[in-house]
């Protein structure tokens, strides 16, 4: 009898330390590679040819979509012709479409050589530096990376986000005629220098982050009830001024379940399904062992093992956190961002990142395109049908 009531007794302590959430220290790393219910369908394809990394898409009050990304100088001559935005870029270019289908260039929204102020300065490369994946680089860092186009609706205003090359930092623009293509100026909070960069790392307390800290993949996040954050790679979170002219708090870090290890994470995103915070990550899925089939979030060093560029997502009632275990929403899918239609549906980017196995896979890379994506049991995942339809309603 005895036995029976402890045997019971334990049964019930394991369930509730699992509901306290101790079960769940860390996220389970697996990836889940060759599940097509999670990846990206062979169907998509560029909706355009044109060289981008980072596609973002936004759809706006005027019922109009419109993207921007991590683009090359259009007149660039690069060696091998292997384009790259390692180095510098010449700004943030725009696109414009009623239905997503037809994408009508709107040209460069924003300038180094005409609108930047202290962004225009740039930094020193060592002689014969190389980009990430081997690519001879100029003189100079100063390119736009990852630009976002966000319009806050509560304050009726059109903001721009990017960071820069060189690990100098995020910044934030405002249109000063009300309209997308701008003419942008910087906020107050960064006329002088980033809003996001190492130095407001370093100032969170207790932070062990490594450095040096690019302070790169900067995004905005407007609540429900007007409420506008500024969120960095990856961790970072502050609260914006009413009036977006810049922050009305320090940073501090999300509460997070991290991998264990923690990962090298960029592509921050936010957005809010069923009353709840979303946190979407890009993360690289790996494979464990040479010619092995397994795969995990845990990278192990072994450049050549590198697999795909995906989405992960966590959960969190509080914008700070704590944020649940992470899942893997979309594979192959990463540094991408989610929008809904003018009827409401939920879609995101994807670019087709050239590094990795899948990279050579790839018939071309670093090209903007959408798939459609879905909520199941509230998680996120490619919506595979819709995709189809509309990939094969493409002229």
């Amino acid at each position: 009898m005895n036995n029976h009531w402890l045997q019971r007794a334990f049964m019930l302590y394991l369930l509730i330390i699992a509901q306290s959430g101790y079960a769940q220290q860390y996220s389970d790393p697996y990836a889940p590679v060759g599940d097509k219910r999670y990846t990206v369908p062979d169907i998509v394809r560029p909706l355009f040819d044109y060289w981008m990394r980072d596609t973002y898409i936004t759809y706006g009050p005027d019922s109009m979509y419109y993207m921007t990304g991590t683009t090359a100088p259009p007149d660039r001559k690069f060696q091998n012709n292997i384009i790259h935005p390692w180095d510098y870029n010449d700004g943030i270019y725009l696109w414009q479409s009623a239905d997503m289908k037809v994408w009508k260039p709107l040209g460069r929204i924003w300038s180094f050589d005409k609108d930047a102020t202290w962004q225009k300065k740039g930094v020193p490369l060592k002689p014969k530096a190389r980009g990430v994946n081997g690519e001879p680089l100029d003189s100079m860092y100063r390119a736009a990376w990852a630009p976002e186009l966000h319009y806050i609706k509560s304050k009726k205003q059109w903001l721009l986000v990017a960071c820069l090359s060189g690990k100098v930092g995020s910044f934030v623009l405002k249109s000063v005629s009300g309209k997308p293509t701008g003419p942008y100026v910087n906020i107050p909070g960064n006329s002088n220098g980033p809003i996001f960069s190492a130095k407001e790392v370093i100032a969170i307390p207790g932070n062990t982050e490594k450095l040096p800290y690019s302070g790169i993949d900067g995004t905005l996040f407007e609540d429900d009830n007007g409420e506008v954050y500024f969120i960095g790679k990856d961790h970072y979170i502050a609260k914006m001024k009413d009036d977006l002219s810049g922050l009305a708090e320090p940073f501090r870090r999300f509460k997070e379940t991290p991998y264990n290890p923690e990962q090298y994470i960029e592509g921050v995103y936010m957005v809010k399904h069923h009353g709840k915070y979303q946190l979407l990550q890009t993360v690289w899925c790996v494979r464990d062992e040479p010619g092995k089939n397994k795969f995990s979030y845990i990278e192990n060093g072994n450049k050549a093992l590198v697999h795909s560029y995906d989405v992960v997502v966590a959960e969190a009632d509080n914008i700070y956190g704590p944020y649940g275990p992470r899942y893997p929403a979309i594979l192959e899918g990463g540094h991408n961002n989610l929008f809904t239609d003018k009827d409401g549906n939920w879609w995101s980017t994807t670019f087709f990142n050239p590094r990795g196995e899948m990279g050579k896979i790839y018939p071309v890379t670093c090209r903007p395109a959408v798939l459609a994506v879905k909520w199941e049991n509230n998680k996120l995942m490619p919506d595979i049908k819709r995709t189809e339809q509309f990939y094969k309603s493409l002229k």
